[in-house]
């Protein structure tokens, strides 16, 4: 017995000695039972197995572990705050909506531009129309938000301006006086003895807007695959049915079939842009008004005509598809104006032909 524990060190300081030298386990595992019958590698076997694993096992179990916990802790911590980061600065991360806040951001007006009193209209749409024609459906969601950037005017009355002739539906916040802005159209807080809260957005005016009507919607998008059996012929075109909007950065998707290629195109009105990766054909249009109120695109590409889409479009317009304005902002105590300032913000949150 104590000649195959001596024996058994030994073969552990060959083992160690082969490792250092760079070679294998196996190796190791071949120079061993090399050396003993069949009947003594069990006992051998066991020596080294049973001997060094307690001591390994209680070494590095418990400061392995709380090391990997630091470790871990540490990284949620910088990832939290690499997150909170962006999102303070406007990005939404994690989705396709990244993209479209920061376009929305970049039409916002930067806090060192605001007066004392700040006031944003922000509307968003959600459409879904035909390929052949009709509305399917189209929803408008408006906000007037309220910011105070200094404390003296904390107790004010704004007064808005409706202008709106398609019904829409408007909301005042539970603590804004409802019947004095049914009365006036003016927005102050039912107990006037409190103030706004200082540097905060805050929603006092909400309205939805729905409807089927084709003539409801801003920009009306015609896409005419026509199949000629060795591919497609595409012609696509737009209209702007509220010519009291100005669309700006405005974007037409249209999907491509995959691997076919790149599109011929021929005439364009603005600007595109083949994206390979995504097999996208982007129509870009940097303003559309009452001047440039229609214009068209055609192209030539391998497919069939179900392979274009649907069509996505998006755009952001400083003007408000229900037509509130804010006209002026007052002291409730004695009626003296207050200087403001104010932004409109337009965008899309869905619109495609389907």
């Amino acid at each position: 017995k104590i000649q195959m524990q001596k024996r058994a060190k030994e073969l552990q300081v060959a083992r160690r000695e082969n490792q250092k030298a760079g070679r294998s386990a196996g190796f190791g595992g071949g120079f061993g039972s090399g050396s003993f019958t069949q009947r003594d590698n069990p006992v051998i076997d066991s020596v080294p197995m049973d001997t060094p694993k307690p001591s390994y096992t209680a070494a590095t179990s418990k400061p392995s572990s709380s090391r990997n916990a630091l470790r871990l802790g540490s990284k949620k911590k910088d990832v939290d705050t690499f997150v909170g980061q962006l999102e303070s600065e406007g990005e939404k991360v994690g989705g396709t909506k990244s993209s479209l806040s920061s376009a929305v951001a970049k039409q916002t007006t930067p806090v060192k531009d605001q007066e004392g009193v700040h006031i944003a209209i922000e509307e968003k749409i959600s459409l879904t129309a035909g390929r052949d024609g009709g509305l399917q459906n189209m929803e408008v969601h408006g906000l007037v938000k309220v910011k105070v950037n200094d404390e003296t005017y904390g107790k004010i009355k704004v007064n808005v301006q409706n202008n709106d002739k398609k019904g829409i539906q408007l909301q005042t916040h539970p603590n804004v006086d409802k019947k004095l802005f049914n009365a006036s159209s003016c927005i102050a807080l039912k107990n006037q003895e409190k103030s706004f809260p200082l540097n905060t957005d805050v929603g006092v005016l909400k309205w939805r807007f729905q409807t089927q009507d084709e003539d409801m919607m801003p920009l009306q998008i015609n896409c005419w695959p026509n199949d000629t059996g060795s591919g497609c012929d595409v012609n696509i075109e737009y209209e702007l049915k509220q010519t009291d909007l100005e669309l700006h950065d405005v974007t037409i998707l249209i999907p491509l079939p995959s691997g076919v290629g790149a599109p011929v195109v021929g005439d364009c009105d603005g600007e595109y842009n083949f994206d390979s990766r995504k097999s996208v054909l982007q129509w870009n249009l940097a303003v559309i008004d009452a001047n440039n109120e229609s214009g068209s695109m055609e192209f030539s590409i391998a497919g069939h005509p179900d392979d274009f889409f649907p069509v996505n479009v998006n755009f952001i317009s400083k003007n408000s598809y229900c037509d509130l304005q804010i006209t002026e902002v007052q002291n409730c105590s004695d009626d003296s104006p207050v200087k403001f300032s104010s932004e409109v913000v337009f965008y899309v949150d869905r619109y495609e032909i389907v």
